[in-house]
Parts: C-alpha cells; structure tokens; sequence
C-alpha cells in the first residue's frame, strides 16, 4: 500500500512573555515602619476610650477613632508593599 505525503508542520511563531526581573526585597526600615503604625493607631484608639475622649486630642471629640483606623488602616496598607 502506497503511504501518504507527510504534511510540513509550520514553524510556530509566537511572542515570548517578557522576561519579568525579579520583585527587589522591600527595605529594612519596611517591616518595623509597617508594624509601629499598626500599633500606633492602636495605641491611639485605645487611649481614646480609656481616657473617654480626653486624649489623645480632646478638640476633635471622634475624629480621634478615624486618626487611629487611618493609620492602622495605613499600615495593613503598607503590607501590600512589602516583599
């Protein structure tokens, strides 16, 4: 039995992912920056209820509760950034 011609296979022609360079460790300074304004912010709320309102500034009354969350929150952020 006579066989078949072989079909030529075309060359792929695609284009390679970039060669990505690896994610550069974050600075020294990084991890206890991150770790001292979670606890500041903590801190700052904690002070805020038990002095009942008194400290940390008694002029903004609540806004002393978004000052602590904000650096809290600030810190869960810097989380993001470190490697």
């Amino acid at each position: 039995m006579p066989e078949s011609r072989s079909r030529r296979k075309k060359k792929q022609t695609y284009i390679a992912p970039p060669v990505s360079k690896a994610a550069k460790p974050s600075p020294q300074w990084w991890a206890p920056v991150m770790v001292s304004v979670m606890i500041l912010g903590l801190v700052w709320v904690v002070v805020y209820y038990l002095s009942q309102g008194a400290l940390p500034i008694r002029q903004i009354g609540n806004w002393n509760l978004g000052i602590g969350f904000a650096l809290i929150l600030g810190g869960f952020g810097m989380t993001a950034g470190w490697r």
